[in-house]
């Protein structure tokens, strides 16, 4: 057994379309599973997070920074990296992830200028800093931005 085999035991989950508060006879009536009296068995009841006027929690922890919602996440790595591959070949973000120099490559890829090349190579990524074009193409290789 392993966990693509689990499944809830039998009887154990109910759906959704039960209809509650129907009678006694159908073994959720009277309160309809409310309980009795109180304020979550009335109508109205206080929203998620509300500890009954008490500061709620969300509220009591401090807020530091902010999210940037528009950021873009560049993978980063260096040209010593691109020594893996023979001469000539054309290196593409596609090509990086299949030999694992880079394991997602999320907005985009930047070759950056640490290490040395030694190969040859046609380099097509995203961004390049400016040491990393300057030491490909003096191991004879091409920077294509895409």
């Amino acid at each position: 057994m392993d966990l693509s085999n689990l499944s809830p035991a039998e009887g154990s989950r109910q759906s959704d379309a039960f209809r509650r508060g129907r009678g006694h006879g159908s073994g959720n009536g009277k309160t309809a599973g409310k309980g009795h009296k109180g304020q979550k068995a009335r109508s109205g009841a206080p929203r998620p997070g509300f500890e009954g006027g008490q500061m709620p929690l969300y509220r009591r922890l401090p807020k530091r920074g902010f999210t940037n919602r528009n950021t873009k996440e560049i993978i980063s790595i260096n040209v010593d990296v691109l020594n893996r591959f023979e001469d000539n070949t054309v290196v593409t973000v596609e090509l990086l992830l299949e030999s694992g120099a880079i394991s997602a490559a999320k907005d985009g890829v930047k070759i950056l200028g640490g290490g040395e090349l030694t190969k040859k190579l046609n380099v097509k990524a995203n961004a390049f800093s400016a040491s990393a074009k300057e030491k490909i193409e003096a191991a004879g290789g091409t920077v294509e931005v895409i």
